[in-house]
């Protein structure tokens, strides 16, 4: 059972990591949402990236990888031809920070949470696939980094950026535009899908469904809500994501609680009454399973 979760991670590990040379890139086309007046969602492979634009520049939040940073811009352009001043990454993660140093070349500010430097600068390795990550280049480390939060004054806006807590990673922040009424969460929203929880670099379910709270305390029914990953969302479906999570973690914590182990739990088949709805994203339910044991029996 062991091995077969380990197949079904695969893939997550390649997406969550730097190293992009066995993904084709080839195909994928930027696809632009408008979300409020000045922000943007920017969909292609890896993370939803959100765009903010106006008299004072262009500012991103996330930037998926190097080999897409020329049509990403090209997006961008098409929006608006202001420079590109500020990129503030969600988390370490190389679907979106692996623009960072073609940006940051172009003369982009880059700008993320303390733990998700680190997180760079370290690498990390990942136990349940075997798999290490290198260090990121030096071009690549955000150059400005927070430990709470730090708010822009932009474009007409507060663009407030706050860090979440040991949710899907140790450096997590999710940024408010507070006129816009737009939440980019980052990963810590799968819209629609169980997530991926990096577990090897400070991440659990526990803290994610905290991060969740935390947002609902911000947004109301008329917030448009960005997910790391998953379609524009809404109060309404961030609610039931969070739900959904705390239902997941009623059915697995007594059970890890009992000592059991791994193969145990998933003959139990803890998460059934979420599969049809949940399971349907890049993260099945058996590897999420995985990702919230590995993180409990920690």
């Amino acid at each position: 059972m062991k091995t077969r979760l380990i197949v079904l991670c695969v893939a997550v590990a390649f997406a969550a990591t730097p190293a992009v040379a066995q993904q084709d890139f080839s195909e994928v086309e930027i696809g632009t949402i408008e979300v409020a007046s000045g922000v943007y969602m920017l969909q292609g492979a890896g993370g939803n990236i959100g765009v903010s634009v106006g008299a004072d520049g262009v500012f991103l939040i996330d930037d998926q990888y190097a080999p897409l940073t020329e049509r990403i811009v090209a997006a961008v352009r098409a929006i608006d031809d202001g420079p590109i001043r500020f990129v503030l990454n969600t988390h370490w993660h190389g679907d979106h920070t692996g623009g960072n140093e073609n940006l940051g070349s172009s003369g982009a500010l880059i700008v993320a949470h303390d733990n998700a430097r680190r997180q760079m600068t370290v690498g990390q390795f990942f136990e349940l696939w075997d798999r290490k990550v290198e260090p990121s280049s030096e071009g690549s480390l955000p150059v400005v980094t927070f430990s709470d939060a730090v708010t822009f004054h932009l474009n007409g806006d507060v663009i407030h950026a706050f860090h979440v807590e040991h949710a899907h990673t140790d450096g997590d922040a999710m940024v408010h535009f507070e006129k816009a009424n737009v939440l980019h969460m980052g990963d810590v929203f799968f819209n629609g899908t169980f997530p991926f929880i990096d577990v090897y670099s400070g991440g659990s379910l526990s803290g994610i469904i905290s991060g969740c709270n935390k947002a609902l305390k911000i947004v109301d029914d008329d917030t448009s809500i960005i997910p790391g990953h998953g379609s524009l969302g809404n109060r309404a479906e961030l609610v039931a994501y969070r739900d959904m999570l705390q239902s997941a973690h009623a059915a697995i914590a007594p059970l890890v609680r009992q000592g059991k182990s791994l193969e145990e739990i998933q003959a139990a088949e803890p998460l059934a009454p979420l599969v049809e709805k949940w399971g349907n994203g890049f993260i099945k339910a058996e590897a999420f399973l995985g990702l919230v044991y590995e993180g409990m029996a920690r």
